[in-house]
C-alpha cells in the first residue's frame, strides 16, 4: 500500500530546496505527495532556525499537529533539528530528526519503524534533485550552489547548521540548470548562505564569475539568473569578476548585499568583516556600473552594544544610500551565539528604533516605486501572484510588478504600463506581448 507524506517548509531558498529534494527522493520510492496533514501517513517540516519568533511559530506547530494528529509519523528536518534537537525531541519525542546536510536520507528515516537522529552527517555534493520547476506557482527553478560560510556572526545560529563552505561542482550545477530550462524554467535562482563565498573550497577555487560565466556558456536558451545573497566582504573580493558577470543581459541587475548596521563600533561587534566605508564604496562600485539595479540589504536593529549613536549611523546610511529593498529586522536572540551572553538592547528600545526606521525606509520605498508609474517596461512574466489570477512580471533589475491578468503568458516577455505602486510592489497591466 502506497504511504502518503505532506512537507511543510519554513525558511530562505535553502530550505525550498532541500523540501523539492525530500520530496523527489519520497515520490521515487512509491511514496504519494498530499496537500494536507490530516491526509498523510508521514508529516515532514522543514525548519529555520534564525529568528526566535520564529522558533515559536514552528514549536507552536509542532505541538498542534502532534496533539491533533498523534497517531502520524514525524520527520522533523533542517536548522532547527540541527541546533535545538532537545527543543524539538520535547515537542515531539517520537520524531526522526534530519540535518540540512540529511535530507537525502529522507527515505530512510521514513521506511524505519523507531525514529532515527541524523545530525552529524556530511551533505552528497554531488547528487542533485532533477524536478526543479514546480509549474503551479510559476516558471521559476531554486538551485543550491553552496552552503555554509566563512564568517561567525555574533547573533548567527545558523553557521551552527550550515556550518563552513560547501560548494556543488560547476559541472553538477551546470546540469542542474540545463535540465530547468529545459523543464520550462524562465527563471533561475542562484543560493546559498554565502553566494559569494562559492568556490572557496573547491580545487583550483572557482569563484561565483567563473560559475555563472559557465553556465550562460554552456546553456542556451532565454531565461534569467537571479543571483542571491552575497555577504559584502566576499562581494568586496570579487570586485571587478563580480560587475563583469552581471554584463549579460541574462543576470538580472539584483544585488542582495546585508549591511546589518552603519555604525563601525557595531560591525566589530557583530563580527563583520568590513567598514562602512567599504560598504559604501561597493554599494558605489555597483551603482556606477547598473545605476538601474535594485540593491536589497539586510539590517538589524537592537543588536546588543547598539547605543544611539549607532542607530542615528545606521538611519543616516540608509537616507544616504536610498536602498531599494530593506529587510528590517530586531535582534532576536539565539541560543549557543556570541551575542546571546552581551549586555541586551530592552524591547521597548529595539521597537522604538524599529518603528523610527521603517517610516524611513517606507518612505524611500514609496519614492522610488513612486518613480516607475506612467512608465512603460519591458517584463518577463514569471510566476503566479498571491491575488487571485495576477501574475507576476520581474524588470531586468528584479523589481515585480503585478499584473491582474495574463496567466496564460507565463515564460512571455512583455510590455507592461505600470499605474500604480505600493511598499511591496509595482502595479501594471500588459500593452503587448514581445
Amino acid at each position: 500500500m502506497k504511504r502518503n507524506y505532506y512537507i511543510e517548509t519554513y525558511g530562505c531558498a535553502l530550505a525550498q530546496f532541500e523540501s523539492i529534494a525530500m520530496s523527489e527522493l519520497l515520490d521515487r520510492a512509491g511514496f504519494a505527495s498530499v496537500s494536507s496533514p490530516e491526509e498523510a501517513d508521514i508529516i515532514i517540516v522543514n525548519t529555520c532556525a534564525v529568528r526566535l519568533d520564529t522558533e515559536q511559530r514552528i514549536v507552536e506547530r509542532l505541538e498542534k499537529l502532534r496533539k491533533q494528529l498523534p497517531g502520524k509519523k514525524y520527520i522533523i528536518a533542517g536548522c532547527l533539528a540541527k541546533t535545538r534537537p532537545g527543543l524539538i525531541k520535547r515537542v515531539v519525542p517520537d520524531a526522526s530528526l534530519l540535518a540540512p546536510q540529511a535530507v537525502d536520507r529522507v527515505v530512510y528515516a521514513a521506511n524505519t519503524v523507531e525514529p532515527v537522529i541524523l545530525l552529524d552527517v556530511e551533505r552528497k555534493m554531488d547528487w542533485f534533485p532533477t524536478r526543479l520547476v514546480d509549474k503551479r506557482r510559476g516558471l521559476v527553478a531554486t538551485i543550491m550552489v553552496q552552503e555554509g560560510c566563512l564568517n561567525n556572526c555574533s547573533y548567527c545560529i545558523t553557521k551552527l547548521s550550515r556550518m563552513g563552505p560547501r560548494s556543488f561542482k560547476p559541472r553538477v550545477i551546470v546540469e542542474a540548470v540545463k535540465r530547468a530550462v529545459e523543464g520550462g524554467a524562465v527563471e533561475i535562482r542562484l543560493t546559498g548562505t554565502d553566494i559569494a563565498a562559492y568556490g572557496v573550497d573547491l580545487p583550483g577555487r572557482p569563484n561565483l564569475a567563473d560559475l555563472v560565466t559557465m553556465i550562460l556558456e554552456k546553456v542556451e536558451g532565454d531565461y534569467r539568473i537571479r543571483i542571491g545573497m552575497m555577504t559584502p566582504e566576499q562581494a568586496i573580493e570579487l570586485g571587478k569578476d563580480l560587475i563583469e558577470a552581471y554584463r549579460d543581459d541574462r543576470i538580472y541587475k539584483f544585488f542582495h548585499i546585508p549591511v546589518q548596521t552603519g555604525d563601525d563600533n557595531l560591525l566589530r561587534i557583530m563580527g563583520r568583516k568590513y567598514t562602512v566605508r567599504d560598504f559604501k564604496e561597493l554599494h558605489r562600485l555597483i551603482k556606477r556600473n547598473y545605476p538601474e539595479s535594485l540593491f536589497a540589504t539586510d539590517i538589524i536593529v537592537g543588536h546588543p552594544g547598539e547605543d544611539e549613536e549607532a542607530f542615528n549611523n545606521t538611519v543616516k546610511l540608509v537616507k544616504e544610500l536610498r536602498f531599494e529593498r530593506v529587510h528590517l529586522a530586531q535582534y532576536s536572540l539565539r541560543p549557543h551565539t556570541r551575542a546571546a551572553s552581551m549586555k541586551q538592547v530592552s524591547d521597548g528600545v529595539k521597537k522604538k528604533r524599529s518603528k523610527i526606521l521603517s517610516k524611513v525606509i517606507e518612505e524611500i520605498t514609496l519614492e522610488i516605486h513612486r518613480s516607475y508609474v506612467g512608465k512603460r517596461v519591458t517584463g518577463l512574466l514569471v510566476e503566479r501572484g498571491f491575488r487571485e489570477n495576477s501574475i507576476v512580471a520581474r524588470l531586468d533589475n528584479y523589481f515585480p510588478v503585478v499584473i491582474n491578468d495574463g496567466m496564460n503568458l507565463l515564460g512571455k516577455w512583455a510590455i507592461v504600463e505600470i499605474e500604480d505602486s505600493t511598499f511591496f510592489d509595482l502595479r501594471g497591466k500588459i500593452i503587448s506581448i514581445i
